[in-house]
């Protein structure tokens, strides 16, 4: 069996790597990717998993993405923070999930099922993709309510629903709240992009995850980019590429 792995933890790679060569040691880790780009152009070269393990949250977004541009026919293995309600949607496609942090136990299930599910993906039908992106929304009950930070010698709490913007500076994540004040965060951006709800906040690129209540303006740009405008202004400007604004404007629409 030829295995691919995509994630873009470095930690939660390497313990599906262990725990996939402990449990198949007859199987082959082909390559592990990092990102919806560098997955779409192994599969454009002709690499042919028999099982795909992948996150969903990774540094350039959503990796239904990846299925867009990809011929993909093999069973895939979803890992996500994600809880068992939400995970239904995957489910009730044939398509297999494990939570982090898994354990042994749980990539063993995983195994289990898809070679049970074995039939059902010698099919060429794959899920619906954009059902999925829809489905994979937080509900609020479920999505993180407020952070904590520390700034000048204190803790405070800073309530979600403030947070005009998250991004990265520095190799450091901030979240910029709608009264301009800026705080130092210690998740990455892929964690916090798990934490908050999908159906507020939407990553629009590797630096930048926004919520939609602060969103101005947009226009079209250069190479077919669309520029979005903040309420809060950014250091930088708001970029997001062609691949990605048709997910971009369908999360505008699913109010």
């Amino acid at each position: 069996m030829n295995i691919i792995i995509i994630e873009d933890e470095f930690r939660a790679a390497k313990s599906l790597q262990n725990l996939i060569s402990d449990l198949k040691p007859e199987a082959r880790i082909l390559d592990v990717y990092d990102s919806i780009e560098t997955s779409v152009n192994a599969f454009s070269k002709g690499i042919k998993p028999d099982l795909i393990f992948m996150d969903i949250h990774l540094s350039d977004g959503l990796s239904f993405e990846i299925f867009k541009q990809a011929d993909i026919t093999c069973p895939v293995v979803f890992c996500t923070a994600f809880d068992q309600y939400m995970l239904d949607a995957f489910k009730s496609k044939g398509v297999d999930y494990v939570l982090k942090p898994f354990s042994r136990d749980d990539i063993a299930e995983a195994f289990r099922k898809v070679d049970e599910l074995k039939k059902f993906f010698q099919k060429t039908e794959l899920p619906d993709l954009e059902a999925l992106i829809q489905k994979i929304s937080l509900p609020q009950a479920v999505a993180k309510s407020s952070f904590l930070v520390f700034k000048n010698q204190k803790y405070t709490t800073i309530a979600t629903e403030n947070i005009a913007y998250f991004y990265i500076h520095n190799e450091i994540t901030h979240l910029m709240t709608f009264d301009k004040q800026q705080f130092q965060l210690s998740q990455t951006l892929g964690q916090v992009a798990e934490q908050v709800s999908q159906k507020q906040f939407f990553r629009v690129n590797r630096q930048y995850i926004i919520n939609f209540s602060a969103i101005k303006e947009m226009e079209h740009y250069f190479q077919r980019k669309i520029l979005v405008k903040l309420t809060v202004e950014t250091p930088e400007q708001l970029l997001i590429n062609k691949e990605k604004s048709h997910s971009f404007f369908t999360w505008l629409e699913d109010r």
